[in-house]
């Protein structure tokens, strides 16, 4: 190999080695810090740049994209002397990188370390049940101290979060039958409260039953006395129909004074069935009409004067307009084979006293 090759060969090194030391290529999101002879001269931005070979150097390249950062759990003393070990997250982003790279030397460091005593200041001001329930208290202002802090530092704090916060295993212990304590007490209360509506229904279903059946009893009375009512008018307009129908064909058959003394003795047959009958009581008329019967069987004449309206026996009874009931019939017939009998008398014997002897004289006028 002869000496000019080799001369070009280490010109053609020479030329790769400055123009690799010349043109710098950052990628995208980031940010290249530019020293010259140790001392800070530029930034350079996204993309190709050139800069002095042998004289510039590129000695940092600051992400400035978000970055998250989770730190250990750390012990933080609460109000009430409790110790709770509480890892954290910090979400962050470089906005200045000359600030990130010149201001601190180690800013993940700082920020962990300025993490831990704001969360110790904060934290140590609350109850441990505080602490649990005010997360979004302590994220908050432990963000603001962050970030306020860490502003020189080029750095922006975005969000902090509190991964967990774990209390000694006695306290959890203690929690865990607080909390079951509570839910058993919720559970009673539930309970009791389901009871009481139980039984308050069951009362309105008993009140509104009961007030459905005094009803249903108070319908049933009405209509039942309604009934009997209606019972009551139907049989006495029967009875009232009745009468006038006897007494129509009394009035209608013009009955004499014979044919009521004849009623007047066949009474006396009924009077005498009574077991404890020992003692007749006897009005004037009855012995009177007894006497005017006892002076008239001897000689009855064949019209005595009484009923001017001659009745056919023989025909059939033909009911009325107004449906007379079978007992007034009966009545009827009744009064016509009475008057039958005392137009034409049988000598029978019977065993009723023998009426006095009652003077001579014309009939009684019969009854209007």
């Amino acid at each position: 190999m002869s000496a000019a090759l080799i001369v070009l060969i280490l010109l053609a090194v020479l030329a790769i080695v400055v123009v690799s030391m010349t043109v710098k290529i950052i990628p995208q999101a980031r940010s290249g810090i530019v020293e010259r002879f140790g001392k800070y001269r530029t930034t350079l931005s996204a993309g190709l740049n050139i800069v002095m070979p042998f004289i510039d150097k590129v000695r940092y390249v600051i992400d400035l994209r978000e970055q998250v950062v989770s730190f250990p759990p750390q012990p933080v003393i609460t109000e009430d002397n409790l110790v709770v070990s509480i890892d954290t997250v910090i979400y962050f982003q470089v906005t200045d990188p000359v600030a990130a790279t010149y201001e601190i030397a180690n800013y993940i460091q700082a920020i962990e370390q300025l993490t831990m005593t704001t969360l110790r200041n904060i934290t140590g001001g609350m109850s441990l049940e505080h602490a649990l329930t005010s997360r979004d208290q302590i994220n908050s202002g432990l963000r603001g101290e962050l970030d306020s802090a860490t502003g020189k530092w080029g750095i922006r704090v975005n969000r902090v979060e509190l991964k967990g916060i774990d209390p000694p295993p006695s306290i959890i212990d203690a929690m865990e039958q607080q909390m079951r304590a509570e839910r058993n007490k919720r559970a009673a209360i539930l309970t009791a409260e389901g009871e009481r509506q139980s039984a308050i229904l069951t009362a309105e279903g008993q009140k509104q039953s009961a007030i459905l059946t005094a009803e249903g009893e108070r319908q049933a009375q009405i209509l039942t006395a309604q009934a009997d009512r209606q019972a009551q008018i139907l049989r006495a307009q029967g009875e009232a129909q009745a009468i006038q129908t006897v007494f129509q064909a009394i009035h209608d058959g013009n009955p004499d004074q014979k044919l009521l003394s004849y009623q007047y003795l066949q009474m006396l047959p009924k009077i005498a069935e009574g077991h404890n009958a020992t003692t007749w009581i006897i009005p004037a008329e009855l012995t009177k009409a007894l006497g005017t019967l006892g002076g008239t069987l001897g000689s009855i004449p064949v019209d005595g004067g009484g009923s001017k309206t001659r009745i056919d026996f023989d025909a059939p009874i033909e009911d009325d307009d107004q449906g007379d009931t079978a007992a007034t019939t009966e009545a009827v017939q009744e009064a016509l084979d009475a008057a039958k009998a005392a137009e034409n008398p049988a000598t029978t014997s019977t065993e009723a006293p023998t009426p006095p002897e009652a003077p001579e004289g014309p009939p009684a006028p019969p009854a209007p």
